[in-house]
C-alpha cells in the first residue's frame, strides 16, 4: 500500500553513522525533489552505499532523520518505508519464473490483478511475453530489467538503485542507463542511485552528490560539478584536470613558475595554492593571439577515436606534465614538438 504518491520528496537530515571507530556518515543532509533522479557518486568507502542502506532501513543511523513526503521513516522497518530497490546482483529467485519474481512484491493483490500488473511491468521494461521464462534463460541486461520491473511493480514512492549497472558490460550498461533514465522520467518516480562511475552519474542524474570520507563535498547539477567543482577532491574525482602551483602577484594575476597568468574577474583571493584547468579548455597553437599564451613541448599524443589527448609541459615549468584534449584533425598541424598553448583566464579556477 502506498503512503505517499509516486514522485514524493525525499529529505535526509543530519545523518550520522559509525562502525566502531570508523565514521561512515558525518552529518549528511540532502533534499531530493519529487520526481528527481539524484546520484550519490564517490570512491569505495566514501559512505554512499551506507547512506542508501540507512534510507532503506537496512542499516540504522546513529543520529538524524529521514522523510519520504511528510512521513518520518527514520525508525520504520524496511517493508513500511514504501520504496523499490534494485541491486547490482539482480537478486532474482532462480527457481521462480519471471512472472513469479515480479509478482513477489505484490502481496495483497488478487491473482488476476497481479498477473495484469506483471504484464504491464514487462511491457514497460521491454520484455513482454517473457512471463514463463526463468532468470537463467535471460541475459544479464534482461535479468536487470526483470529486477527493475519487480522494484516498480508495487508503485513505490521512491526507487533506490545500488550500483545497478556495474555487473553489465559497457555497451549493455550504456543502453540500459539511457532506458532507465527515460523510464524514470516517464513514471516521475523519485530516484536515488549509488554509483562510483562518473559517466553513469553524468548521463543519468538531475543532480549529483559527490561524497568523500562520509560527507557530501558538492551537491549540484552535472554541469555545475564539472564546470565549477567546489573542492579539489571534486575537481580531481570528476573528469580529467590539470593543476598548476601558483603565488598571487596581484588581484588579477598569478605567478606560475616564471609565467604571469591573468585570472578571471572574481577568482578566489588566495595568496597561493593551485590553479585548476580542464584539458579541453586549453588551446594549442591558436591562430589568433590569446591571453596566457606560453611556449610548451609535446611529450605524448594518444588517439582516443573522437578526440586526441596530448601530454605536454610548459617550458617555464619543466617536468610538470599537463593534458590538453583536441580534435583529431588538429593533430597534423602540430608538426613538431615545440608548440604554443593558451590557458584562458576564465578556465583557471583558484584553489587555496
Amino acid at each position: 500500500m502506498n503512503h505517499a504518491t509516486p514522485g514524493a520528496q525525499m529529505k535526509v537530515r543530519n545523518i550520522h553513522k559509525r562502525f566502531g571507530a570508523f565514521t561512515a556518515l558525518n552529518d549528511v543532509s540532502l533534499d531530493i525533489a519529487a520526481g528527481e533522479l539524484v546520484c550519490l557518486l564517490g570512491p569505495s568507502g566514501c559512505g554512499k552505499t551506507t547512506l542508501l542502506r540507512c534510507i532503506a532501513g537496512l542499516e540504522r543511523q546513529d543520529r538524524g532523520t529521514l522523510y519520504i513526503g511528510q512521513r518520518d521513516i527514520s525508525t520504520l522497518p524496511p517493508q513500511a518505508r514504501d520504496y523499490g530497490i534494485l541491486f547490482q546482483s539482480y537478486a532474482l529467485f532462480p527457481n521462480l519464473t519471471v512472472e513469479a519474481n515480479i509478482a513477489y512484491g505484490l502481496t495483497g493483490s488478487g491473482r488476476e490483478q497481479a498477473r495484469q500488473r506483471v504484464a504491464e511491468m514487462l511491457e514497460l521494461v521491454g520484455l513482454a511475453g517473457s512471463e514463463k521464462k526463468y532468470p537463467g534463460q535471460l541475459s544479464g541486461g534482461q535479468q536487470q530489467r526483470v529486477a527493475l520491473a519487480r522494484a516498480l511493480a508495487p508503485s513505490p514512492s521512491l526507487l533506490l538503485l545500488d550500483e545497478p549497472m556495474s555487473a553489465l558490460d559497457a555497451r549493455v550498461r550504456e543502453h540500459l542507463c539511457s532506458e532507465l533514465r527515460q523510464l524514470q522520467r516517464q513514471l516521475g518516480i523519485t530516484t536515488l542511485m549509488v554509483t562510483h562511475n562518473q559517466d553513469e552519474a553524468m548521463l543519468m542524474a538531475d543532480r549529483i552528490a559527490v561524497m568523500n570520507n562520509g560527507q557530501v563535498e558538492q551537491y549540484a547539477t552535472p554541469q555545475e560539478i564539472y564546470d565549477q567543482p567546489a573542492t579539489p577532491f571534486v575537481a580531481e574525482f570528476v573528469g580529467q584536470g590539470n593543476w598548476l602551483p601558483f603565488q598571487r602577484s596581484d588581484d588579477s594575476h598569478a605567478q606560475v613558475g616564471g609565467m604571469n597568468m591573468r585570472l578571471a574577474p572574481g577568482s578566489a583571493q588566495a595568496s597561493s595554492g593551485r590553479l585548476f584547468c580542464r584539458p579541453e579548455a586549453i588551446t594549442v597553437n591558436p591562430v589568433v593571439h590569446e591571453e596566457n599564451l606560453f611556449p610548451a613541448m609535446v611529450r605524448e599524443i594518444t588517439f582516443l577515436g573522437n578526440r586526441c589527448r596530448m601530454s605536454f609541459e610548459l617550458k617555464a615549468l619543466p617536468g610538470h606534465a599537463l593534458l590538453a584534449e583536441l580534435a583529431p584533425e588538429a593533430m597534423p598541424q602540430l608538426g613538431s614538438q615545440d608548440i604554443w598553448v593558451a590557458l584562458p583566464p576564465q578556465s583557471l579556477q583558484v584553489f587555496a
